[in-house]
């Protein structure tokens, strides 16, 4: 039997950001998941320090799973929910105690949103700060946005250097011109987690079923066991 992924990043709470626009996209999107075998989904809605407070975006968050649960109450079986946010980078975040109530669950791991590349060392050195002096553990946002084939920034050897994981989308596996790059990150255990960063049903739909298609045909089960020792680690 196949080891099941957990999406560890998605849009999927409805009307909270760019994502779900609706509690029935919600479900049909998190219907979509379980049928690519995912049972896990890891709601990270966008959090921008310029535009919110924590404690207002967690009002805001609770009414939204608050309104997608009543929704799929009797819609069953579909992937567990657990709440978590897509963090935006800001100078100083390493001494905010405010993004401790922004982690994933009640775990002390916390999703960051980088800025385009590339990063000053300033920036590098401010997320090895969130490690040692808040006690959480970066999780790099689909790292995939900030490199290319032919131009990384050093970013993945950087970032092995540091106390963080690594979470690429599932478009990178999926994609042609990319998928090299990413199954060759993949084995050097560049990258530790999967998402969608699904959105809705249009455009950015549920796609992590493909991406592990790919990994197995490509690395193996074993490459797909190695992503779920990380997803224990943060979540059981």
């Amino acid at each position: 039997m196949s080891i099941t992924v957990t999406d560890f990043h998605s849009h999927i709470l409805p009307c909270i950001d760019d994502g779900s626009a609706s509690v029935e996209e919600s479900a049909e999107m998190l219907r979509r998941e379980y049928s690519q075998g995912i049972k896990r989904v890891v709601a990270t809605p966008h959090f921008y320090p310029q535009y919110n407070t924590p404690s207002a975006f967690l009002q805001k968050r609770a009414l939204s799973a608050e309104l997608l649960e009543k929704h799929i109450s009797g819609d069953r079986p579909l992937p567990e929910i657990i709440l978590g946010a897509e963090v935006y980078f800001f100078r100083g975040i390493s001494e905010s105690e405010e993004i401790k109530g922004l982690t994933i669950g009640e775990k002390k791991y916390i999703l960051i949103e980088m800025p385009l590349p590339p990063w000053s060392d300033s920036m590098y050195k401010e997320l090895e700060a969130i490690y040692t002096k808040q006690g959480l553990f970066p999780v790099i946002a689909h790292v995939d946005r900030y490199i290319a084939p032919f131009r990384t920034f050093g970013i993945p050897e950087k970032l092995e250097d540091l106390p963080v994981y690594v979470q690429a989308n599932a478009s990178f596996f999926i994609r042609k011109t990319t998928q090299r790059m990413a199954l060759r990150m993949l084995k050097q255990d560049k990258i530790h987690l999967l998402g969608s960063d699904c959105h809705n049903m249009e455009t950015r739909l549920p796609n992590l079923g493909e991406a592990l298609e790919v990994i197995r045909n490509r690395l193996g089960e074993e490459a797909i066991s190695r992503i779920n020792s990380y997803e224990r680690e943060i979540l059981d």
